[in-house]
């Protein structure tokens, strides 16, 4: 495939799950890729299994510093970013009751902040290159809503508000901006999970399972290419039935 030749993509948690498929989808496609990482070891390992197409780059999306000193190193080895996945995400159950300050904010540091610095950091190029694509990772949940997850569904609530915004003010710059929200996925963040429970939750979607990374990696080469220049603010839920809009 060619869908991405010449394009320039940086994916954020890209070490492993859905992140690192997009990066493996997108450098089939013809892009060179930037493997975004707090694991700089396991985005190094990604990195060298897709080949000369991707470089690895330690980054802590929450951390504005991080997030700088990373996409000024992209700059000086890509020369830009055309297309920017904000994948990175963290998830963990807490009851409400139980929930304290700092959980709060570093769900909401990784899910939603850093999908805001990193943003800001290729805008400016995009505008002046008169194109880019920018994909956000949402949920299902966020649609939803779930148990013991306030913070982790008021975040990416926040990011589908942020892509539409955004959208608006960026399309008539040749930039889109758009959301993917997977249901629950095979990745690492789901192994965790007892069999019994995973097992049960599976049986009440429609489609009886869970999802692969490769069901969530097509929609966003789709919103990356110019076939999809005609997606703004869109949300693509790609989760079994789970949640029907």
């Amino acid at each position: 495939m060619s869908k991405l030749r010449g394009r320039r993509a940086a994916v954020t948690g890209a070490a492993s799950g859905i992140g690192r498929g997009i990066a493996e989808t997108f450098a089939a496609a013809g892009a060179r890729v930037a493997i975004l990482d707090r694991d700089i070891a396991a985005a190094r390992a990604v990195a060298a299994g897709i080949g000369d197409a991707a470089l690895a780059f330690a980054c802590d999306v929450a951390d504005e510093a991080s997030v700088a000193s990373a996409f000024a190193a992209i700059e000086a080895e890509f020369g830009g970013v055309d297309i920017l996945v904000n994948n990175a995400g963290v998830l963990r159950d807490t009851p409400f009751a139980e929930m304290t300050v700092s959980e709060w904010d570093r769900v909401m540091g990784i899910n939603l902040r850093g999908t805001f610095l990193c943003t800001q950091q290729v805008v400016p190029g995009m505008k002046a290159r008169g194109w880019g694509r920018i994909i956000n990772l949402g949920s299902q949940l966020a649609h939803k809503g779930a148990a013991e997850l306030s913070h982790y569904v008021a975040s990416k609530a926040g990011v589908i508000g942020f892509t539409k915004a955004l959208a608006h003010e960026l399309a008539r710059d040749g930039i889109t901006v758009n959301a993917i929200c997977p249901g629950i996925i095979e990745t690492p963040m789901s192994a965790g999970v007892p069999p019994e429970v995973k097992a049960m939750v599976a049986a009440k979607l429609p489609i009886g399972r869970f999802g692969r990374v490769d069901e969530v990696t097509g929609a966003a080469l789709l919103l990356a290419s110019d076939e999809g220049s005609y997606f703004i603010g869109a949300t693509l839920n790609m989760n079994g039935g789970d949640v029907m809009i």
